[in-house]
């Protein structure tokens, strides 16, 4: 009886697997596709590594994952300024940082007005020409192009963080296209994306794009503003509309990039559907193995 008892479990198990597979088989990957629209021109705010003898600036804007979800590339817009006849790109890197207070120091330093809706203090993942896991692509958009304010020095802990902004930056208009040797593996979750590009006798600046985003962007909801901070700042971040412009109505800003990958769905509910006859199944064997006993 026992012999023929464990068979019977034995049985059931292999139906619950296999239900399972059938779960697992289930799952969809889809295209994945994110763009905060186009160009707008009002802001531009420089981003680099720290590389050429200049320090570190990050500019980030935001983005959210509602399933798993693979990126494999990215685009990004800006302006490439520049002292000399051809300015030479270098390093190109991308970060990726979820919202504070993740991956972050509690509570924060007070230097600066607030870190509500900010990148966490540490980068979540990285990819960068230096380490070999991306490479990179230019288009010129247009040879000459003018952003009506900017910002590249001004980044200064509280209360000295309002400037209004270093003015009109002009310079090529590029985009640049990145593709990561190993994709991002994202979770569903806030993010936020940060483009840095390391210009030797120039500058990189990031261009903004429209806020709130409208088509042929891609809407969602909560959209932040973008936030910057440099190695003077780290690991704080300064808003650059609210707290960098200022004013008695502060602007805000999105920044133009897009990006690409696969989404893995599966379905849950379906999954518990599938599931359930066999978890039913093998109960009713132990009820049965439980009576028996008892007779």
């Amino acid at each position: 009886m026992g012999d023929q008892f464990g068979t019977t479990v034995a049985r059931w198990i292999v139906s619950a697997v296999m239900v399972m597979s059938a779960i697992v088989g289930s799952a969809s990957a889809t295209p994945f596709f994110f763009s905060t629209g186009n160009v707008d021109g009002r802001m531009a705010v420089a981003s680099r590594p720290d590389a050429g003898g200049k320090i570190e600036i990050e500019a980030a804007d935001d983005f959210t994952i509602a399933n798993q979800t693979q990126i494999t590339s990215a685009t990004f817009t800006g302006l490439l300024t520049s002292t000399l006849a051809v300015p030479t790109i270098g390093e190109v890197a991308v970060e990726i940082y979820r919202v504070f207070p993740k991956d972050s120091t509690i509570p924060p330093s007070g230097n600066v007005p607030t870190r509500v809706n900010s990148p966490s203090d540490v980068a979540f993942d990285t990819r960068d020409t230096a380490l070999g896991t991306l490479t990179f692509s230019t288009a010129t958009l247009a040879p000459s192009f003018t952003a009506a304010n900017s910002v590249l020095n001004g980044i200064n802990k509280s209360p000295n963080q309002t400037t209004g902004g270093e003015g009109p930056v002009t310079g090529a208009e590029v985009q640049f296209t990145v593709t990561f040797a190993t994709p991002f593996d994202l979770a569903s979750d806030h993010y936020f994306f940060i483009p840095q590009v390391q210009v030797t006798g120039g500058e990189f600046f990031w261009l903004s794009s429209v806020r709130p985003i409208v088509p042929p962007g891609t809407p969602f909801a909560p959209d932040l503003q973008s936030w910057i901070r440099n190695a003077s700042l780290d690991p704080d971040w300064l808003r650059i509309g609210t707290d960098i412009v200022g004013g008695a109505t502060p602007p805000t800003f999105n920044q133009a990039f897009t990006l690409t990958g696969t989404a893995i769905t599966i379905p849950e509910p379906t999954s518990l559907a599938l599931f359930a006859p066999a978890i039913l199944g093998l109960f009713g064997v132990l009820r049965r193995r439980r009576r028996s006993a008892a007779h």
